[in-house]
């Protein structure tokens, strides 16, 4: 694909994202509208996999992941969620899992037929991902030392896990005891089949699989490891910086949505012996619902090209972290407004802006709320100001040391 230029997308981008839209409306939305509502929807999945959408999860760029989401936001959320949860519960395995596991686990994923499933939040864990108490014990004791030669026996709780309870296998974090807080985290692979590990659904605002998942004594061993022991919060991390800017994307393909729907409406809607669209009242709305569109979207591209350019650049959470921020609090703002233009009509029960209207809220709250993601701005900032000031008092002593 022809790389984004910083303003403007390239032609076989914008005709590929165009595409996507076309499949999203004409395919995957008929296919969504059949399924059950909190459940997960297989025969959505198996679509994705058929026209080659999941495999590209694993492929792409940050860039064209988010090119790809925005695009099914637009058309069908439903399509982009299952899209979205099954790169976040598989990719862990495509970074940091062994041979075996890739070989066993992303065939199915891609192809549709394997539900995959990121288990991180707790019940009493949720943004702060560095007190998880799922705890793994060592096989034979250990009293938390971490040591699993022999395996561990995984027993705690799970909660808010998407595509949860109903995924084939799930990408979890406990706490194995290297270190304290995220240095004695680590990730495994589990197979939902797995004795003592249950689950239950949760009944959520949005239409999204969710539920907890409770662990007595599950058995893990080495070969179940994603990466080293004691490792795992940075696994989590290494995701979810791919997958911030990308979720994102989806909140402005969902602001997009709601943006067109409202310039048709203002635009034929007649009131006051004239179009609503000729009001100065509504047109200044929607003129400020577009503008903050577009610059969310941008900040979104921004952010996704600086993964590509480098994945460890220390600029990347914070990049993440704004374009998150930015484009879910954006689409919050958008889908409100054109509810409020479009009046009573968007209340309605299968109405495209009802629909939107209990979609956009949860992205303000997953993968790191807006208040997470306002910390994370901060304590990026202020390290760097600390750096410069810590540069320049060493500059400094050098010139009074050498005069």
């Amino acid at each position: 694909m022809t790389r984004f230029t910083g303003f403007a997308l390239g032609t076989d981008q914008e005709e590929w994202c165009a595409r996507l839209r076309a499949l999203a409306a004409e395919r995957l939305r008929p296919l969504a509208e059949k399924g059950e509502p909190g459940r997960v929807n297989r025969p959505l999945l198996a679509a994705l996999g058929e026209e080659g959408l999941l495999g590209r999860v694993f492929t792409s760029g940050a860039l064209e992941l988010c090119l790809l989401r925005e695009s099914l936001a637009y058309g069908c959320t439903e399509a982009e969620t299952a899209l979205a949860l099954q790169g976040l519960g598989a990719y862990p395995v495509l970074r940091s899992g062994s041979d075996a596991q890739r070989e066993r686990w992303l065939p199915g994923v891609r192809a549709g037929r394997t539900v995959a499933a990121f288990a991180l939040s707790e019940p009493g864990a949720g943004s702060d991902a560095g007190a998880l108490a799922l705890e793994a014990v060592p096989e034979g004791g250990g009293g938390g030392s971490g040591r699993g030669d022999r395996g561990w026996r995984l027993s705690g709780e799970k909660c808010w896990i998407s595509n949860a309870p109903e995924a084939d296998f799930y990408t979890v974090f406990a706490r194995t005891g290297e270190g304290p807080g995220a240095k004695g985290v680590s990730a495994f692979l589990v197979p939902a089949d797995r004795p003592g590990l249950s689950g239950e659904p949760l009944d959520m605002l949005s239409p999204h699989p969710i539920g907890a998942l409770a662990f007595d004594g599950v058995p893990v061993g080495p070969a179940d490891l994603l990466g080293e022991p004691g490792r795992g919060f940075r696994v989590a991390m290494d995701t979810l910086n791919l997958f911030r800017p990308s979720v994102g994307a989806f909140a402005v393909g969902m602001a997009r949505a709601a943006l067109d729907a409202t310039v048709a409406h203002t635009a034929a809607r007649t009131a006051f012996g004239g179009v609503l669209g000729d009001l100065q009242a509504v047109a200044h709305r929607v003129a400020e619902m577009a503008t903050r569109t577009e610059a969310a979207r941008l900040l979104v591209y921004a952010a996704a090209e600086a993964y590509d350019a480098d994945a460890r650049s220390p600029q990347v959470p914070r990049r993440a972290a704004m374009a998150k921020l930015l484009a879910t609090e954006t689409a919050q703002y958008v889908v409100d407004h054109a509810v409020q233009l479009h009046g009573a009509a968007a209340l309605r029960r299968g109405h495209l802006l009802e629909h939107l209207y209990r979609e956009v809220r949860a992205p303000r709250i997953y993968e790191g709320a807006s208040e997470v993601q306002r910390t994370i701005i901060a304590k990026e900032l202020y390290r760097e100001a600390r750096e410069m000031r810590e540069t320049q008092e060493a500059q400094a002593a050098q010139e009074v040391g050498e005069a």
